[in-house]
């Protein structure tokens, strides 16, 4: 109980910023010929805002099902790479049943708050951490769904900036803390430019261009400042000494 009660302390920032950017979602789903009911089942089987945005994208533009796939196969894949790299940090009893329902709510900024723990990750703390994210996801698309009308549109977009708050809030104390972790944040930052404003290059879309960010900038960073293992020696007891020496 502990450990959940801290995953949803950790995690009440992240359903405060998915309040408000789940709220914008609920405007644009009405907006595009969504029903406020149709808005929230969306939101309830779904925790990805680029690939909701993406998704009634192509429902209000009548896409076909291959567009829709391939559209939110591009965009949602980097969670298969955050996966494989959480389950490297997750506890023994965090086993594959767990990690099939859990695994629901990897989001960008669960998976940062949870790389950043120290120590391994076990299911009662991931469990906790995501409670408050996808209640802030599920009423902030009713609330937008329903009340969208009502609020002026200044203060609706500026509802959509939280992310970024959310992203900074995560990633400068963790930068601040440690200097390899910012220059690979200025890499992913470097590269994410070029593939936005150089020519060619800001042709790929953004689903790859998030995947390709992520990967290099890892990649690099793994290379250049590499995590050194410390391997603890076993103990050799008198009993293991002597025994040697007789079958010497």
């Amino acid at each position: 109980m502990k450990q959940f009660m801290q995953g949803i302390r950790d995690g009440s920032a992240i359903g405060i910023g998915y309040f408000s950017v789940s709220f914008t979602f609920g405007i644009a789903a009405v907006a595009s010929g969504l029903n406020w009911w149709q808005a929230l089942v969306v939101s309830l089987m779904n925790i990805t805002s680029a690939g909701q945005f993406a998704g009634i994208t192509v429902m209000a533009a009548a896409g076909s099902y291959i567009e829709m796939a391939v559209s939110q196969f591009i965009i949602n894949l980097r969670y298969a790479l955050m996966s494989i790299s959480l389950s490297q940090k997750v506890d023994r009893d965090f086993h594959a049943g767990k990690k099939m329902i859990l695994g629901f709510a990897v989001t960008d900024e669960i998976f940062a708050v949870s790389m950043s723990r120290e120590g391994e990750v076990s299911s009662r703390y991931f469990a906790g951490l995501a409670v408050l994210p996808l209640l802030g996801w599920d009423l902030g698309t009713l609330a937008g769904a329903v009340l969208g009308d009502v609020l002026p549109a200044s203060v609706t977009a500026a509802l959509g900036l939280a992310i970024y708050g959310m992203f900074i809030a995560i990633v400068v104390p963790v930068a601040k803390k440690d200097r390899h972790v910012l220059l690979t944040v200025l890499l992913a930052v470097a590269l994410s430019f070029c593939l936005y404003y150089l020519p060619i290059l800001n042709r790929i879309s953004s689903g790859f261009a998030i995947i390709i960010c992520a990967v290099a900038a890892s990649a690099v960073g793994a290379w250049i400042f590499p995590v050194e293992e410390v391997v603890e020696e076993a103990e050799i007891t008198p009993e293991e000494v002597e025994k040697e020496d007789r079958s010497e």
